[in-house]
């Protein structure tokens, strides 16, 4: 008699067939799971009023969802239904969730504007995300645009977003002129999710250290922890506002390498440009 749940195929039915799955396959889609968990009650702390720990949640689950695929990669478990269980948990995670824990700390206060604010992120996000799957998978995009960005990613705009509650909880007044102005941020991070603002990846900048970096690299991070857990909300609320600060210097960055590219591409097709 068959059993009462199908065969995990972690790689649907086209791909090579497991007799027994590896522990090592179940590893991320674990931690997949554990992010939908921890963006979900964060939603649900978010109506009980627990704002501080709802934030924390969403946060927990922003970065467990980011490190899910890494972890698939390193431990060589990657899968077709690994992949599509990402896709759909990261709606949750950096739409859905930080979406919904902001009206209910804030946009509230805006009345419909605020809720129509909130449904203009989520669908942004779910937009973005829609277009990072595709430009994935795009073979003929040149090489070095990898390390860019097409517009803010996910994971930032989930933590972006979330910049009024950080300004909240450091003493900003929650009043209605401030829900209107909250409601509109989140429309402008919505934006920026689906614009093609090229955004700096550092997918590459960290695969080799030179060596007189590594002790000031160390100290930079043990620094920004220690930080974090003695001034959170004022940590987070600066590296926000900072990461919003270095966009126009990605873009200057991208437009540069991109005039440099085209003129290398020039010299190579007629010599006597460069002349």
């Amino acid at each position: 008699m068959a059993g009462f749940f199908h065969k995990f195929e972690p790689h649907g039915r086209g791909g090579p067939r497991i007799q027994d799955v590896p522990l090592r396959m179940l590893i991320p889609n674990l931690i997949t799971v554990l992010a939908i968990c921890a963006g979900l009650s964060g939603i649900r702390l978010a109506f009980e009023h627990r704002f501080e720990v709802a934030v924390a949640m969403v946060l927990v689950a922003a970065f467990l969802d980011g490190i899910d695929g890494r972890i698939a990669r390193r431990l060589k478990a990657q899968s077709k239904f690994g992949a599509q269980m990402d896709s759909l948990a990261d709606i949750v995670n950096f739409g859905v969730a930080p979406a919904l824990v902001l009206y209910a700390y804030l946009l509230d206060r805006a009345g419909s504007f605020g809720w129509i604010a909130a449904l203009l992120f989520v669908i942004a996000a779910a937009l973005r995300l829609a277009r990072f799957n595709v430009l994935d998978e795009d073979t003929d995009r040149p090489a070095w645009q990898a390390d860019y960005f097409v517009g803010v990613p996910a994971p930032a705009g989930a933590v972006l977003v979330l910049l009024p509650i950080y300004l909240g909880f450091i003493g900003l007044p929650l009043t209605v002129s401030t829900a209107f102005a909250g409601s509109l941020f989140t429309v402008v991070i919505g934006l920026l999710l689906v614009s093609r603002l090229p955004v700096y990846s550092g997918k590459t900048a960290g695969k080799r250290i030179p060596r007189d970096q590594v002790l000031p690299l160390i100290l930079g991070v043990v620094l920004y922890v220690l930080l974090l857990s003695a001034y959170t909300w004022q940590t987070l609320t600066a590296s926000a506002i900072l990461y919003l600060l270095l966009l126009p210097l990605s873009f200057r960055a991208y437009a540069r390498r991109a005039r440099s590219v085209e003129q290398q591409a020039a010299v190579a097709t007629d010599p006597s440009v460069s002349d």
